[in-house]
């Protein structure tokens, strides 16, 4: 199991995949850890009635059926499906409706989707993800990659202690912008920052010099 996973995080994101469904037909005893533990590109699916797609993942889940934020129905059709009490689903559209705002200016279009439930301890859980195609094929509005994905969850406990509901909303909304700016610095600073310094290690100072990498 140990060695499955180092295999899964070695491998190439665009493959976790095909790779995740050769180790499961291997190992088919560990077929419910390495489903748990091991995270896949974001699936998206057309909802038909509001014409939005919405993104597929183990919150909006119930059996082998996605329930749309914007129709609050399961695709496919499910009987005796799970759904939001009409107050939680109340501020679940509105979620969505402010999520897609912040989704359209600071990732320049996009996928967003909000899913809350209510939890055992009297409050209610949220789910807000992006998934944003960097490249210049993709739906963004300044692709400038060959290729590249930008797939987020964030997943939020809240207790019902806010008379108003739209506290709720304005306190999940900084701490995801909080969390999204840390995050986009870290990689800004460790990933491309390490990129720079093999770069101008490995390259002569003259192709340096002709080659310079922008600063992001």
């Amino acid at each position: 199991m140990e060695a499955a996973l180092g295999l899964l995080r070695r491998m190439p994101p665009k493959q976790s995949e095909t790779a995740l469904s050769a180790l499961l037909s291997l190992l088919p005893q560990h077929s419910s850890d390495l489903l748990s533990q091991v995270d896949l590109p974001l699936q998206v699916l057309r909802d038909a009635e509001s014409r939005k797609d919405f993104i597929l993942c183990e919150y909006n889940r119930d059996a082998d059926s996605y329930r749309s934020p914007w129709s609050n129905k399961y695709h496919p059709p499910l009987e005796d499906a799970l759904y939001p009490s009409a107050e939680l689903r109340k501020l679940e559209v509105e979620a969505n409706d402010i999520f897609a705002i912040y989704r359209d200016q600071y990732y320049e279009g996009g996928i967003s989707s909000v899913y809350m439930w209510e939890d055992d301890n009297e409050g209610f859980v949220a789910c807000f993800l992006i998934k944003k195609d960097g490249s210049k094929s993709g739906h963004g509005r300044r692709g400038c990659l060959e290729e590249g994905a930008w797939d987020a969850i964030h997943v939020i406990q809240m207790k019902m202690e806010l008379a108003v509901a739209e506290g709720h909303l304005c306190n999940m909304g900084r701490m995801i912008e909080e969390l999204e700016g840390k995050l986009r610095n870290s990689l800004d600073q460790v990933y491309f920052g390490k990129t720079r310094e093999m770069v101008c290690t490995l390259r002569p100072p003259a192709e340096i010099v002709q080659m310079r990498l922008p600063d992001s």
